[in-house]
């Protein structure tokens, strides 16, 4: 099978995002979805209640195991909880996974607000692991923790993407969800410098809670399929918007999507 997707994230027990949304989106998109959980949350569309943290020596076992027997063709990283964890995760792909390309999606807060990055991990993140990165997919908050500055309109958010692309060495896809506007845009800088606008309508909807695992995931699945980072980030994008406008309100917070509105690649 091609389309072997390794997710290294949390868990989260409201089935709408981290390794939950991971799972659904990658086999909704015809991959085949591994795990390495990196953290148990207890958490609802309103809350994380209670996260609980794993072992880091157990994340690279879990890793190493699924790369012994099954192998993966791209892997994907979203909730890291800690430095530590981080540096695990880093060695692991150092050493076993060079030539596999890696979605960093740099998970740092809940759509309910909570904390699910440590602020002394945030260094960590950005020497360790986006620097074995292939596409990093940072939301405007996380975009302005490692950009280091305010990103209030498109044209920063361009500069923004150009500038960490030209830091880290690694393609940028910043989402530009959280920019005011009846318009969302996309901004890709690929490893080469050249530059993608993906400009769509705002869907008016509650049902937002795991977009980010969603996408990431979503793009890691082609990637692993074989397609184009481009090519990857559009076919994402269209499966994603699809699964929020689909989406059934569920609990009295952010809901999740629907990720099971598709079944096949497509």
């Amino acid at each position: 099978m091609k389309g072997r997707v390794l997710i290294v994230a949390g868990s989260d027990s409201g089935g709408g995002a981290g390794i939950q949304a991971d799972i659904k989106a990658v086999t909704a998109l015809g991959g085949f979805a591994m795990t390495a959980i990196t953290a148990l949350t207890a958490q609802n569309t309103q809350e994380v209640r209670e996260v609980l943290p794993v072992p880091p020596a157990f994340i690279r076992t879990q890793m190493d195991v699924v790369l012994d027997d099954i192998g993966a063709d791209v892997v994907k990283t979203g909730m890291l909880f800690d430095a530590d964890v981080i540096e695990a995760v880093a060695a692991v792909l150092k050493a076993r996974c060079p030539d596999i390309p890696v979605v960093v999606d740099p998970v740092m807060v809940a759509e309910s607000g909570a904390r699910l990055l440590a602020p002394s991990a945030v260094e960590a993140l950005q020497d360790r692991l986006i620097p074995l990165a292939a596409v990093i997919t940072p939301n405007l908050p996380e975009a302005e923790v490692l950009y280091g500055a305010p990103i209030p309109d498109l044209a920063t958010a361009r500069r923004a993407a150009a500038a960490l692309r030209e830091r880290f060495g690694v393609a940028v896809l910043l989402k530009g969800g959280h920019l005011p506007g009846a318009e969302v845009t996309y901004v890709l800088f690929e490893e080469d410098g050249s530059e993608r606008l993906y400009t769509g309508s705002r869907i008016d909807s509650t049902s937002t809670h795991g977009t980010g695992c969603t996408l990431a995931s979503a793009i890691a699945a082609g990637l692993g399929q074989g397609l184009a980072l481009a090519d990857a980030v559009e076919r994402g994008r269209r499966y994603l918007r699809r699964a929020i406008e689909t989406a059934v309100p569920l609990g009295q917070g952010h809901g999740p999507v629907n990720h099971g509105h598709c079944c096949a690649p497509g």
